[in-house]
């Protein structure tokens, strides 16, 4: 045998290991080789976004009160209520595995239900004050207030779906074989026990 061909003979086994591999990958990522990876970016954008704007909605309420206060001074109490309960939700600290933590998670979502609870309480008590609800900074505050409870909702939607997609996959075959295989960090994450409509805050008509 030449040399000549004895180099054809390894660039031809070269060239059917390649395809061979190749092949291999196409008819993987049919078997859903790569879904347990795809659902937890998924998710993980998804909770980011919940994040984005809860944190919107923190940064509105510090004008939100001031606005209030200036109109109906005597409503401390609520009006502390709201302070108080920003200051839990925003200075919740958040673990790095709080997606697979349902403990801590479940003391964020308290934590923001508790806020939210607050917000809705002080929005039926500015039916008290026909100035308040004409002033045109509260007028664009409350607005904004109720885009980012419509954000918010429709993120923890998103969110819900993510996880169920993810957790599904996990649990099902192929997946739970994947996870065995090549995957076994992965786990369970957890998720919103209320519907995003019960948290919603009221509409409040001028």
């Amino acid at each position: 045998m030449t040399a000549q061909s004895g180099t054809r003979r390894t660039e031809l086994s070269r060239f059917a290991g390649i395809a061979v591999i190749l092949v291999m990958g196409v008819l993987l990522s049919g078997c859903g080789i790569n879904n347990i990876p795809t659902f937890d970016e998924k998710a993980k954008a998804s909770w980011s976004e919940i994040l984005n704007q809860y944190q919107r909605r923190a940064d509105l309420i510090p004008n939100l009160v001031e606005t209030v206060k200036g109109f109906a001074e005597q409503e401390r109490k609520t009006l502390t209520e709201v302070v108080e309960a920003r200051a839990r939700a925003t200075q919740t600290k958040l673990p790095g595995d709080i997606l697979t933590n349902p403990e801590a998670f479940q003391k964020f979502q308290q934590a923001q239900g508790q806020l939210s609870g607050a917000l809705s309480r002080l929005l039926v008590v500015v039916e008290r004050y026909p100035d308040l609800k004409s002033n045109q900074n509260f007028l664009t505050l409350q607005s904004q207030l109720e885009g980012t409870e419509n954000r918010i909702s429709i993120a923890r939607r998103d969110y819900i779906e993510s996880v169920r997609l993810f957790n599904t996959e996990l649990r099902t075959i192929p997946g739970r074989w994947w996870r065995a295989l090549l995957y076994p960090d992965s786990q369970a994450m957890a998720t919103f026990s209320v519907e995003p409509a019960k948290t919603e805050l009221p509409k409040v008509k001028f």
